[in-house]
């Protein structure tokens, strides 16, 4: 068993990180520290639990749907890695520090206002022994050895939290990153009226709204909802066909500016350092090549899903299941999903 210097100094050691993370440090670095105090404070079987090689096909394997304990044996294959609810509260409190470490204080908000929901689930729908709604059912997976210039990675995943990160060389991809919220908004209870991605929804409908109606013609590309993000929980983002919606070139600068509002919120889940990547990516993208689309009704309160789609990058969210009170909302790379952009030059200059 630990000794209780060693569960003291854990925590001083995440209180530290926690801080570190929202500062302007140097993101690979704050992670691989997290990341190595976390491993420090496991026993032997919990680390073999954690920890995988870095080219294990595991890593390109991401959910965030409610796989696992929330389902009787062999409905689904369980989550790899390490549940929340397997660790000592020393070692939950690392965990939240390498949390924090990939996320924006914003990002850690949602990313536990989402964890909480699993409560308020389990009321509306009740315990039974198949629905065992949980928010201590989140894992921890690490691949290869953290280090602030090395190449590794890790995943903190469970139901609609997915953020997954690769680090190269010092440089970090945070992508596939998905948020959901199920429910979108607490409708009884004593958490009546939270919305822990209203952002996300009400800004898009700021988008559609600000369109006049010849634009809004192009922009709604379907009138019947899709059921859920395209992309889903692919290894590869990629849609199928040319792009469609309305092009920003047929924006005004005030509505060009409400899509990049809508850009920027997606931006800042991540911290400062990798939010400004984010933006220079959305920055460089042509105007004639970017494209916001909606399907589904306009009115607020309706089935509706939309997305911006550039050479770039792809933001999708959907508000659609559970008679519309249930959002999915991701932001995808195409080059450097899962590092696969970093890996590419870090590859050509070894060789």
């Amino acid at each position: 068993m630990k000794p209780v210097w060693f569960r003291a100094a854990a925590v001083g050691v995440a209180a530290f990180l926690l801080t570190a993370a929202y500062k302007r440090a140097e993101p690979s670095s704050v992670m691989a520290d997290a990341a190595n105090a976390f491993l420090n404070s496991l026993w032997p079987d919990q680390k073999a639990k954690v920890s995988y090689a870095f080219d294990d096909d595991e890593r390109l394997s991401w959910h965030f749907v409610p796989t696992g304990a929330n389902y009787k044996p062999g409905d689904r294959e369980l989550r790899k890695g390490m549940p929340l609810g397997a660790m000592q509260p020393f070692q939950r409190v690392l965990a939240t520090a390498l949390l924090a470490a990939g996320l924006s204080q914003q990002g850690v908000i949602k990313a536990q206002s989402i964890m909480s929901l699993e409560q308020v689930l389990l009321l509306l729908e009740g315990a039974t022994p198949v629905n065992r709604r949980d928010s201590d059912n989140y894992f921890i997976t690490i691949f290869g050895t953290p280090s602030a210039r090395g190449t590794w990675g890790y995943r903190i995943e469970g139901h609609h939290l997915a953020q997954n990160y690769t680090i190269v060389d010092g440089k970090v991809s945070d992508s596939p990153s998905f948020f959901g919220s199920n429910p979108a908004e607490v409708r009884i209870g004593p958490r009546k009226g939270l919305r822990v991605l209203a952002l996300e929804d009400d800004y898009g409908y700021d988008m559609i709204e600000s369109l006049d109606k010849t634009q809004q013609d192009v922009a709604v590309v379907d009138k019947t909802a899709l059921k859920d993000i395209i992309t889903g929980a692919s290894r590869k983002a990629a849609l199928n066909g040319a792009p469609n919606g309305l092009s920003a070139a047929k924006m005004t600068p005030a509505q060009y500016d409400k899509l990049m509002t809508i850009v920027e919120l997606y931006a800042s889940n991540v911290p400062q350092a990798m939010a400004e990547k984010r933006l220079e990516l959305a920055r460089k993208q042509p105007k004639d090549a970017t494209f916001f689309a909606w399907t589904g009704a306009v009115e607020r309160g309706g089935l509706h899903y939309y997305r911006i789609q550039t050479p770039g990058f792809l933001i999708e969210m959907d508000c659609t299941q559970d008679q519309g009170n249930h959002i999915h909302s991701v932001w995808r790379d195409y080059e450097n999903d899962f590092g696969f952009d970093l890996l590419k030059a870090h590859y050509s200059a070894s060789h």
